[in-house]
């Protein structure tokens, strides 16, 4: 009697285990996947307060520029029948080609502005797009790069074509934009027009990613959590986060890549970055910028951050 007693309790037990884990993960699904209306990402993960007013002085001139300019609005068409959101800053006469920016998490378009002006500078077109299901892009939910890859390839398209492939493409990404760009620079049916990648931030999967989130902030395990997550997403997204990871493109991309991470990032650890750059067997080069929190790179230490670039693109996107 007691065995069964014991026996009932083990499974009872189990129950209340297997319901709490598949609701963490309808709970993870629900507050992550489907289109997200406000911004979802903790500021605290890119700045503390008073650094984050320091860096607003410098971001806030340059996107007001960037609002004041004739900005061209396009769209595409993605694989599964989206209309994709984007838009063009131009280049003052002639450009070299485009730069094409990818946004992270809950973000748009227009939050690449700061760094557009840069690259405005240098002489390219900048094209601001907005990942599905984020902006004015459609999408009932997010890729994390995953499908994303395959939107920046229509981007790529799109420009590839008004150039008639004679000027030079660049891939520019933040986090889960920059997730985007190292699985694009993968995909076979790349353009050669594509000379350089610049990825900052990125996560290697979102399996990856969700499962240091659930660690740090839930104390959850990855499983089976992920894995009911996962077959969640699969159901309704039409992806799982194993499908493909910046690891795989990383080994078979022949594009030059430009890793950037900032040192105190805890939200996409550095270890993300270094493993990618490890992996890496195309042409890269690594920028690991100090006191930088998730995405802050940039604003914290421009200098640095533009000189890199520069030096990265001289290299590997020479005049013409």
């Amino acid at each position: 009697m007691s065995g069964e007693i014991i026996g009932a309790a083990v499974l009872g037990t189990a129950a209340v285990g297997a319901a709490v884990f598949t609701g963490a993960a309808i709970t993870l699904f629900n507050r992550v996947i489907p289109r997200q209306e406000v911004l979802r990402v903790d500021m605290n993960e890119f700045a503390d307060m008073a650094t984050w007013e320091e860096y607003k002085k410098k971001i806030a001139p340059r996107a007001e520029w960037v609002y004041s300019q004739p900005l061209e609005q396009v769209s595409v068409k993605s694989r599964d029948g989206l209309k994709l959101n984007g838009y063009i800053l131009k280049a003052e006469g002639e450009s070299k080609g485009a730069v094409i920016c990818h946004h992270g998490y809950t973000s748009k378009a227009m939050d690449n502005a700061a760094i557009s002006v840069f690259f405005h500078e240098l002489g390219y077109d900048v094209l601001l797009a907005d990942n599905r299901a984020h902006g004015e892009s459609e999408g009932k939910y997010v890729g994390f790069g995953i499908l994303d890859r395959y939107d920046c390839l229509e981007w790529i398209k799109l420009m590839d074509k008004r150039y008639e492939g004679k000027k030079d493409i660049i891939l520019y990404g933040i986090s889960m934009g920059a997730t985007t760009v190292l699985m694009a620079s993968s995909l076979p049916e790349l353009p050669k027009s594509v000379k350089a990648v610049i990825s900052d931030c990125a996560f290697t999967s979102p399996y990856d990613v969700f499962s240091h989130i659930l660690k740090r902030d839930y104390h959850l395990p990855k499983f089976p959590v992920m894995n009911i997550n996962d077959a969640i997403c699969r159901k309704k997204a039409g992806y799982g986060f194993k499908d493909y990871s910046t690891l795989d493109a990383v080994k078979s991309t022949t594009v030059p890549i430009l890793f950037i991470h900032g040192k105190k990032d805890n939200f996409v650890p550095t270890w993300m970055t270094e493993k990618n750059y490890e992996e890496c067997t195309a042409p890269k080069d690594i920028l690991m910028v100090d006191n930088a929190g998730h995405g802050a790179s940039y604003y914290e230490n421009t200098e640095q951050y533009e000189a890199k670039v520069k030096e990265f693109l001289s290299k590997y996107v020479p005049e013409k």
